[in-house]
């Protein structure tokens, strides 16, 4: 079995992105070990939880159900309520990564950290699993190789779709201004923009219902050796699928 690493941010990552892949691995008997910037207990995205000034569209666009109790279950767990550093993070000392996602404001010092981003070329140099679904991508858009060029650079990725992103800030940025957007540029642009050929962004079928155990022929989740990459929270269980068959 795996020893894989799940960081978060302080706060604010999607708790459906953490949390099925989280469940789904444990499941399968792999060792999950979180890591923190201050190895302290992480805090998800409390509106996703909750859909507060989410207003009628909060069913569309909160956790659903499954995604709310796989998080209850993962933030009672031991190794979430003691993390690591980021600090102490070493890559001869995990098998694999997992980089969730997230949109809101405290996603940004996870995105750009660059002892995580260090982590992730140092994974990808060592040929070991990296999986990042929805925003997490950035992170790992951003790693450098010792050439300076993302280490997706040759490789095939998805991320959270650029209509994806702009519809829920359109629709949500009267109530709650700039809280969808979380940078200027869409995360389908700065990923695009690092790849070889424009042809290497996979956008996937049209994500319009969210996946389940029984329906994961619903969400999409693209891998490219050991690199595993997904769209958004409605991927959640595919995503996992996937990135437990290629710890297998």
């Amino acid at each position: 079995m795996a020893r894989v690493l799940i960081a978060l941010p302080a706060t604010d990552f999607d708790p459906t992105e953490s949390g099925v892949p989280w469940l789904r691995l444990k499941e399968r008997g792999h060792e999950l070990v979180f890591a923190t910037p201050d190895g302290r207990p992480a805090r998800a995205d409390q509106r996703m939880l909750d859909g507060n000034g989410l207003g009628v569209l909060a069913p569309l666009l909160m956790a659903d159900r499954r995604g709310r109790d796989a998080y209850a279950a993962m933030q009672a767990s031991a190794a979430f309520q003691a993390p690591l550093p980021y600090a102490a993070l070493a890559a001869d000392s995990i098998d694999a990564l997992l980089l969730p996602g997230g949109h809101a404001p405290g996603m940004r010092p996870f995105l750009e950290s660059e002892p995580l981003q260090a982590l992730v070329a140092q994974l990808f140099a060592a040929d070991k699993p990296v999986a990042a679904v929805c925003h997490g991508v950035l992170l790992v858009a951003r790693a450098r190789r010792a050439d300076g060029r993302s280490v997706l650079h040759g490789r095939r990725s998805t991320a959270l779709l650029a209509w994806q992103e702009q519809f829920a800030w359109r629709v949500t940025r009267r109530r709650l201004g700039d809280y969808y957007r979380t940078y200027p540029q869409t995360v389908q642009a700065e990923v695009s923009a690092v790849l070889a050929s424009p042809g290497d962004f996979v956008s996937g079928p049209l994500p319009l219902l969210r996946d389940h155990p029984a329906a994961l022929g619903r969400g999409f989740a693209l891998r490219d050796g050991n690199y595993v990459s997904a769209r958004w929270p409605g991927d959640a269980h595919r995503f996992a699928q996937v990135f437990a068959e290629t710890l297998a």
